[in-house]
Parts: structure tokens; C-alpha cells; sequence
């Protein structure tokens, strides 16, 4: 499962390159595709014959050129190129966010497995992994509750986020031009640009575009401690300040445009720039944290 949702995201991805004219009408090797993919020769071969089965690019004598023009029919779902832990914990998220579930709330595994389409082992798996954090609780013959959390554990848990986020920023702007994440921050500018043309009616949906821009930022450093560490900050800074409800709309178009300021300073690649939006994006989000964690307690 796991090599076929990386093919289905490397296949993704290539479309993008396609269809933002970022490959020209030769199409570089395989080994060139592969480094700025970077993925497998294995998985670069498969996607270039699935591009060509499709005749979304044509093959002759050795020389691949681009093809058809692409349709968005042609990109696989979302559902099919995100790993299953990514899956459940963007379904739990959006869960919690749009059922406006606060501490105390009882969590029934066997209901969320139905919704989320998963099998119930990878429900518990979830639950299992934020336990150790002390913010989902198992109760003996009663399931999982979530149970609130203090301001001084926020604070804490903001200080390593923000030395994090700073030093992946900082690496992000010295990525090689030929580096994929920079394909990916320029689709996420996108989608940006499109959430603030829409905010009216699609306010909600900031949270999913500020996990993928934060863990996309992240990627330029990878550090499997710091990635195990970041689902622990998505779960309090991209959900848990949501709960309140009050300016809802408003804040998350002010942070949507203070993404879009960090955006432009990440393509600037001047450092002193990206620190400085890095810290005033991070600085607002601390206080919107703050201020959510009034009025709720921890009811255990």
C-alpha cells in the first residue's frame, strides 16, 4: 500500500510539472526525473509508462516528448495518494473542526472507522499515538475522551515549534531549483490565492491548507523526531484554536494572508525576510492559541 501511494503521488506530482510547463516538450531522463521527483527508478518508470499508456506523453526511438493536454480527471484522489495515517488523522481533524467537539467529548472508535471509511485497528492506532501526550484518555469499559489541556503545555509545545518551523524555513529557501518542493509550495500559492477568492462560503477549509503548508515547510528538512513530534503541533495549532468559533472567518483569512506574505518569502530566498514573516505568522498563531484556550478547562 505504501509503494503504491507513493507512485500515485509521484504520478501527481508529474502531472503538475506537465501541465505548469515546469518539464519542456523533451522530457529530461529518467535519472534526472527521479532526482527531482525524488522518488525510486522503479517508481519514475512506472509513472512515465502510465503517462504514456494514457498518451499524456508520447515515446519514440527513446525520446519522450509531452503528449495531450491534461485533465484534472486524469490525477488520482487525494484519498488514494495520502499514506493511511495521514488519511485518519486529516479525517479526525476535520471531524473535530466541523463537529465543534470540545474536551470531554467521547470517542467511539467503531463510529469513526464507518465514517472515515478505515478499517478500526487504524482508528485505535491513531488514538494510541496522541495518547502518550496525554490528550486523548482510554477509560476503562467507556472508549476514548478527549480531555482538554493547559495553557503553560501550549506555550511549551509553541517554543519547539517555532525553533522547528524557523530552522526548516531557513533550509527551505536554499533548495536546488531542481527540488520538488518548490513545484509543490508554487501549487499551494494556488490554492491559496483561490480559498481567499472564496473565503466567504469556504472559510472552514483554511485548516487543511495550513497543515499541508506547514508539514510542506517541514519537508525541507526532513528528521523523523521532528516528524513524529509535528502531529502533536497540527493537532493544537492547525485545530484545537478553532473550537472557538467567535471572528472564525476572520482569522483564518488573516492567516491566510500572512501565508501568502510567507509564500512570497520562501520564492525570495532572502533569508532575513523569511525569518522575519516565519516569526510574525507563528506570533499570531500563538496568540489565536491563547486566546481559544479561554473558558475551556480541562472537565476531568
Amino acid at each position: 500500500m505504501k509503494t503504491d501511494t507513493v507512485y500515485k503521488k509521484a504520478f501527481n506530482r508529474m502531472l503538475d510539472l506537465l501541465a505548469e510547463s515546469h518539464l519542456e516538450a523533451r522530457l529530461p531522463s529518467e535519472n534526472e526525473l527521479r532526482g527531482r521527483m525524488g522518488v525510486s527508478r522503479t517508481t519514475i518508470r512506472k509513472v512515465l509508462k502510465e503517462l504514456a499508456e494514457r498518451s499524456i506523453i508520447a515515446e519514440e526511438e527513446g525520446v519522450r516528448t509531452i503528449g495531450r493536454s491534461i485533465d484534472r480527471k486524469d490525477y488520482f484522489p487525494d484519498a488514494e495518494t495520502t499514506p493511511r495515517n495521514q488519511h485518519v488523522e486529516q479525517h479526525f481533524m476535520e471531524w473535530m473542526l466541523r463537529g465543534d467537539t470540545k474536551p470531554g467529548t467521547f470517542i467511539n472508535e467503531l463510529e469513526l472507522a464507518r465514517q472515515f471509511g478505515v478499517a478500526t485497528n487504524g482508528i485505535r492506532e491513531f488514538l494510541i499515538r496522541f495518547s502518550r501526550f496525554g490528550l486523548i484518555e482510554k477509560r476503562p469499559n467507556s472508549g476514548w475522551h478527549f480531555k482538554g489541556f493547559t495553557e503553560a503545555f501550549a506555550l511549551e509545545l509553541f517554543e519547539i515549534r517555532m525553533m522547528f518551523e524557523l530552522r526548516s524555513a531557513r533550509l527551505f529557501a536554499q533548495l536546488p531549483d531542481s527540488s520538488p518542493l518548490w513545484a509543490n509550495l508554487e501549487a499551494l500559492k494556488t490554492a491559496h490565492d483561490e480559498l481567499r477568492d472564496d473565503i466567504e462560503s469556504r472559510f472552514h477549509d483554511f485548516s487543511r491548507l495550513d497543515n499541508r503548508f506547514h508539514r510542506l515547510i517541514n519537508e525541507a528538512s526532513p528528521n523523523r523526531f521532528i516528524d513524529d513530534f509535528y502531529d502533536i503541533i497540527t493537532f493544537i495549532f492547525h485545530y484545537h484554536y478553532q473550537w472557538n468559533k467567535r471572528d472564525e472567518k476572520q482569522r483564518n483569512l488573516a492567516a491566510l494572508t500572512e501565508h501568502i506574505a510567507y509564500i512570497d518569502a520562501l520564492f525570495s530566498r532572502d533569508q532575513s525576510r523569511i525569518e522575519s514573516v516565519c516569526r510574525a505568522h507563528l506570533a499570531s498563531a500563538r496568540q489565536t492559541l491563547i486566546q481559544s484556550l479561554i473558558g475551556f478547562e480541562d472537565p476531568s
